[in-house]
């Protein structure tokens, strides 16, 4: 059962994504904001990451930054609720990006497709 980790500072969008994944089988922790999100991360291991990008005191986008540069293979989707951050060249770092919405089909499937993306690339060589 891969784990997903939720990151949004808006906690009915975290129990909104939280039982939605549930619901099609995964295991979902959450965090909500950015503070020690590597600890976290390294701490839950998840197999992939669901990112808001606009937080009360975080930028996702910047925060996209540190786990490619300490977890450059986790797969993360930007999930927002403006779709001008698809032309940050920041965002181009994630592996998707969602528009945030209360149809959660579109988040679902990019999460399949990045979860399959991920498992089927080959262990990385020393």
């Amino acid at each position: 059962m891969a784990k997903i980790m939720v990151v949004d500072d808006e906690e009915h969008i975290r129990l909104l994504y939280s039982e939605e994944l549930k619901e099609e089988g995964y295991d979902v922790v959450t965090a909500e904001s950015g503070y020690k999100l590597l600890e976290k991360i390294e701490a839950e291991e998840p197999d992939l990451v669901v990112l808001d990008i606009k937080m009360a005191d975080f930028n996702g986008l910047d925060l996209l930054q540190d786990i490619r540069l300490k977890f450059y293979d986790l797969p993360v989707i930007l999930s927002t609720a403006y779709d001008t951050f698809k032309e940050d060249m920041k965002s181009l770092a994630a592996d998707y990006y969602v528009v945030k919405s209360f149809d959660l089909s579109e988040l679902k499937n990019k999460i399949a497709l990045a979860l399959e993306a991920s498992e089927s690339q080959p262990p990385p060589t020393a």
